[in-house]
């Protein structure tokens, strides 16, 4: 039986009970980017008690939304990665994300970016912003200690974590970049104010701001 359980016949019920502990979402959130060794997961929720996470994936798995695989190859290491009922998880998490993005403003004391929540933030964002145009542009983002890449070509994006090997522009933000993407600064004022540093076609960050602005309510902004 499970430790938590709400004692209705209700979807909504159901999923709380299986995502709805803590750090669960965070979990899930990481193995959306790609399956991660429990080293790597360790690494990315910085704070998590290791037992607490070996009892988050131990449920996960008995929900069938997350599998154990060995890798092949000469790196046997034991991954885990969503199953397609994890993975449908995907929209739900995006739009969560999406909401509570659009009370934040600076990271509160202690808070950092990771790289998945930079690449969900870039994949949330590319979602809700204009289609790229048909240009292949490349681009790496850089936020704290969180790196990710994003290619925009024939109107679709990619994002991914980790450099570029050959970007078109570098994008290293400050504490102020969750304004450029939600529209609340200009590519110039950012530029002008260092919220962003650039290395590469400065020109750039305009259609890189248009693909990954997330227009975010009047009342959300306050």
């Amino acid at each position: 039986m499970r430790t938590r359980e709400y004692g209705q016949f209700c979807g909504l019920a159901r999923a709380a009970e299986m995502v709805g502990q803590r750090w669960t979402l965070l979990v899930l959130r990481d193995l959306l980017v790609g399956p991660r060794r429990y080293s790597d997961l360790v690494a990315g929720l910085p704070g998590i008690p290791t037992n607490l996470l070996a009892t988050r994936l131990k449920e996960l798995e008995r929900d069938g939304l997350v599998t154990r695989e060995a890798r092949s190859g000469p790196d046997r290491s034991i991954v885990y990665a969503l199953t397609p009922r994890g993975a449908e998880l995907a929209p739900a998490l995006d739009a969560l994300a999406c909401w509570g993005a659009a009370g934040m403003h600076t990271p509160r004391e202690g808070e950092i970016v990771t790289t998945a929540s930079l690449v969900t933030a870039l994949r949330v964002a590319a979602g809700k912003g204009a289609a790229p145009d048909r240009r292949r542009l490349a681009y790496t983002v850089r936020v704290g200690g969180a790196v990710a890449h994003a290619i925009t070509r024939d109107r679709t994006v990619e994002v991914a974590p980790g450099e570029h090997p050959a970007p078109d522009l570098v994008i290293t933000g400050g504490p102020g970049f969750r304004d450029l993407l939600a529209g609340v600064l200009d590519p110039g004022t950012a530029v002008a104010n260092g919220v962003v540093e650039l290395d590469g076609d400065p020109a750039l960050l305009v259609p890189f701001v248009a693909t990954f602005t997330v227009p975010y309510s009047a009342a959300a902004r306050a």
